[in-house]
């Protein structure tokens, strides 16, 4: 099959991959909504067995997941037609609103699905028609998954980190894109490093200055990209969480002492070094 798309024309390509990305972009829309809901009510579920307490009525359909139910409005319940559901064209034809209650819609699921298509696009270019280029893709998907939960929850879950630190090390079993033995010890030197930063905070400040789900995610990316990118993953995550953090506290966004979610930053950082390279490694004599 990958062979076919390979003989198709550039422009036909690209213009796949474009549908393709939105398309999946539209997907995570409901995995960063629903993910969050999911595991809290697992959690729930979870406690009032050890209680021995009935669970209280969330207010949700008993069968909700990834697929079901259909989407609908969260302010009305209007639940979306097929051509309400199209990736940023529903947006632009609606204008952002519902069309049953003309609630404002977030402008976070247009963007989330440009960015993907984005993602699709850069990866085809950038490894060619491949199993490489998709799977790099899945990569940025999976990373801008987890960046929009941890921006709305403060959580990175391990349903998301987990799988993708194994996926890291699946994919480089055969050399994909650094070997096995620097997709393994980059998966150990990403966790380690963010735990030494989290104890060494923890004990001169008394507080935590991230979570465990960072050390997961920077331990996958190291899985993906091998020890040689951490350096530099870790420096653009750094420098940018400070700019970011700086420039919402000048402007009155947050305050100064307010957490700010890491994801984010090390997901750009990983993302950044997939498709720049380690130009920090090499030249630090890499």
């Amino acid at each position: 099959m990958m062979n076919s798309f390979a003989l198709l024309p550039a422009g036909v390509q690209v213009a796949f991959a474009i549908v393709f990305g939105l398309v999946i972009g539209s997907f995570l829309s409901v995995v960063v909504h629903r993910l969050p809901i999911m595991l809290e009510r697992a959690w729930r579920e979870e406690v009032s067995e050890a209680i021995e307490q009935p669970l209280e009525d969330d207010g949700l359909p008993p069968r909700y997941n990834l697929w079901l139910p259909r989407s609908a409005c969260p302010h009305c319940g209007h639940v979306l037609r097929a051509w309400e559901n199209l990736p940023v064209l529903s947006y632009l034809m609606l204008r952002g609103r519902c069309s049953a209650c003309h609630a404002r819609v977030s402008v976070r699921y247009p963007l989330l699905e440009i960015a993907s298509a984005a993602c699709a696009v850069g990866t085809l270019l950038l490894f060619g028609p491949s199993l490489t280029a998709l799977a790099a893709f899945g990569l940025c998907a999976a990373l801008l998954a987890m960046s929009a939960i941890d921006i709305d929850t403060h959580l990175l879950p391990d349903s998301l980190t987990l799988p993708l630190l194994w996926a890291g090390l699946i994919v480089n079993f055969g050399g994909m894109f650094t070997s096995l033995h620097n997709a393994v010890a980059g998966a150990i030197a990403g966790y380690l490093v963010l735990w030494v930063v989290h104890w060494i905070f923890k004990l001169v400040r008394g507080v935590e200055g991230m979570g465990y789900g960072d050390f997961k995610l920077l331990a996958a990316l190291g899985a993906w990209l091998g020890w040689a990118a951490l350096p530099q993953i870790i420096l653009i995550a750094a420098v940018a969480g400070a700019v970011v953090g700086l420039a919402a506290t000048w402007v009155g966004r947050m305050r100064f002492e307010e957490p700010l979610p890491f994801g984010p930053f090390l997901a750009a950082g990983g993302a950044l070094t997939l498709f720049l390279g380690t130009p920090l490694y090499l030249a630090l004599g890499g």
